[in-house]
This record gives structure tokens, sequence and C-alpha cells, in this order.
């Protein structure tokens, strides 16, 4: 015997849309912050310098200094 009525499909749920994110993060950037990343790229600028006068070890340690420390130091801090 066949039935008098089909059985009802599920209906797909409707998809919620999504949040709207803004297109790129924004980045608050005080007095502070350039501060510090200006003194990480006087660190890098001396360490270049005193890598082209031939010094083998404060140049390094200058150069790791204000790419490592600073800059990022500079960007996180709030």
């Amino acid at each position: 015997m066949k039935p008098d009525r089909k059985p009802n499909k599920p209906q797909p749920a409707k998809p919620r849309p999504a949040p709207k994110k803004p297109l790129r993060p924004m980045i608050n950037l005080g007095k502070k912050n350039y501060a510090i990343m200006g003194a990480g790229l006087a660190t890098i600028v001396a360490g270049f310098i005193t890598l082209a006068s031939g010094s083998i070890t404060l140049a390094p340690i200058l150069l790791v200094l204000g790419y490592c420390v600073l800059i990022p130091v500079g960007l996180l801090v709030k």
C-alpha cells in the first residue's frame, strides 16, 4: 500500500550572517610607542655603524637589541 502523503524533507537551516569584522586591525600607537621604536631604530643604526667600523662583538648585540627587543616592545606596549 502506498502512503497518501510524501514525507516532508527537512529544510536546511538558514545560515546566520557573520558579524562584520573590520577590514584591518587598528593599532593605536601613542608617543610612548613611537619613542621606544625610535630608540630601537637608533640602536639598529648604531649597530650597523659599529659593524661597518669592524666591531664583531658590539654590533650584533646592538642589532639584536634593536630588532628583537625594542621594536617588538614598541609595538606591544600600551
